[in-house]
């Protein structure tokens, strides 16, 4: 059975081809051959990959 990535879980739905949501920790990911990518769904429903969530972090903490 397949489970989140991120949290685990293995509350998973499929929302499409090769991606997939999940309803414990609410992320969406897609499997691709053998690379996994997250993405936050924002109050918008938009998504945002958590590579860029990553790469925004980084940025701020050179800030401050």
């Amino acid at each position: 059975m397949m489970r989140c990535p991120n949290c685990n879980c293995r509350d998973i739905g499929k929302i499409g081809t090769n991606q997939y949501y999940c309803w414990d920790c609410f992320v969406e990911f897609s499997l691709i051959g053998d690379e996994v990518k997250l993405y936050q769904v924002e109050e918008d429903g938009s998504l945002v990959s958590f590579s860029d969530l990553q790469a925004m972090e980084q940025e701020i903490q050179q800030i401050g």
